[in-house]
């Protein structure tokens, strides 16, 4: 029963809850990020020269001869596909996460302001200053300074 009850605070803590919180809109978010990068920003960039980088080249220990023999006309890119190293998809990739990132900077930038012109908003309200602490009473310091007198003897 000590396993369970055990998980069962771990798993109901606030971080972790808010965490699978943020994994689920994380997920949302990607595919409104996917969205907007396939298209918005690819047929952007389709119009200027293309939008995915080709470029590839298949290992050179790799026998192409031996590789596409008997494989049909139509599986030949697929075949050779899976023997090279496609570096143009993996640029493409990298031109992605740019992109993502650029946009998830400019939304976090534009949130921090809303919050901040918010948080001026409140501040320009009336602010109460907090009450300073009462001062002890003379019975009070005088208890406290019996305490540090038997503190001194002691040493």
């Amino acid at each position: 029963m000590g396993l369970i009850s055990e998980f069962k605070e771990f798993a109901l803590k606030g971080s972790v809850v808010d965490m699978a919180i943020g994994v689920i809109i994380g997920a949302a978010f990607k595919d409104i990020v996917t969205s907007f990068t396939d298209n918005f920003i690819n047929p952007i960039i389709a119009s200027l020269g293309g939008a995915d980088i080709a470029g590839s080249f298949v290992l050179p220990w790799v026998d192409k001869a031996a590789l596409l023999a008997g494989v049909p006309e139509e599986n030949v890119a697929e075949t050779l596909a899976s023997v090279s190293i496609n570096y143009g998809a993996f640029i493409t990739a990298i031109i992605n996460f740019l992109i993502m990132a650029l946009i998830l900077f400019f939304m976090l930038k534009a949130i921090n302001t809303l919050k901040s012109g918010v948080g001026k908003l409140k501040k320009g309200k009336k602010e109460e200053a907090p009450a300073p602490a009462p001062e002890p009473s003379d019975e009070v310091k005088l208890l406290t300074e019996i305490k540090d007198l038997l503190k001194a003897q002691k040493k």
